[in-house]
């Protein structure tokens, strides 16, 4: 079954992913620092502004599916969580280094160019030339357990196509001919905002229903 996230759902596994490689020391991250890194302002897009109880809320969805899993030290208090999304023992999931950083872009910045992601994702892996993300993608579309990736059609006045990833909502139909001109396909960042915030919301409800229905089962219990 394919991995759907929601885009608060893909912000934490992105910035789980991110810290994991960029920051192994801090790792795992407690949900303040889960919280910092979400709403981090640069190498995300778009930009978010959401609180503890969000977050929270979409962490124990993911947790339920298992794909974090809430790991403290010995003697700490403060939980922490680290992602199980890919590249783990037991997981589906498995990307190359390169493969790894560019899926980890794409869940934090949203579509790219394959010179765009070059640029980003050099700094959690070895990639030098744009060949070498090109090479990621065809293998990130063309996997046997399904594509990952998908090429969007280009926008006017873009040299390049943007690639998406698809664990979570269906990005607009793949451009099978580069001569092709398709309209713009981003959507307003107050309408992404609104759809982030919706979304957080409906975790949030989700995990509220879950811990009323233990607390009923409780006081049901003689």
């Amino acid at each position: 079954m394919p991995v759907e996230l929601t885009p608060l759902e893909a912000r934490i596994v992105g910035c789980l992913i991110e810290k994991q490689i960029a920051t192994p020391d801090q790792y795992p991250l407690s949900l303040n620092a889960l919280v910092n890194a979400c709403n981090q302002k640069s190498n995300r897009h778009p930009v978010m502004e959401v609180d503890e109880r969000q977050v929270q809320a979409a962490v124990d969805a993911l947790m339920r599916r298992q794909l974090v899993l809430e790991k403290s030290g010995f003697g700490s208090r403060v939980p922490k969580y680290q992602h199980l999304f890919c590249n783990t023992q037991f997981g589906s999931l498995k990307f190359s280094r390169q493969g790894t950083a560019i899926v980890c872009e794409l869940l934090l910045r949203g579509p790219q160019t394959p010179g765009e992601l070059r640029t980003h994702a050099a700094r959690l892996a070895p990639i030098r030339e744009v060949s070498e993300v090109e090479a990621e993608l065809e293998d990130l579309m063309t996997r046997p357990d399904g594509p990952h990736v998908v090429k969007l059609a280009r926008e006017p006045g873009r040299r390049e196509s943007r690639y998406a990833h698809l664990f979570g909502d269906q990005p607009p139909a793949a451009d099978d001919s580069p001569d092709v001109t398709a309209a713009p396909s981003a959507a307003p960042a107050a309408d992404l905002a609104l759809r982030d915030r919706v979304a957080a919301l409906e975790s949030e409800v989700a995990a509220l229903r879950s811990e009323l229905d233990a607390l009923r089962a409780r006081l049901a219990t003689p």
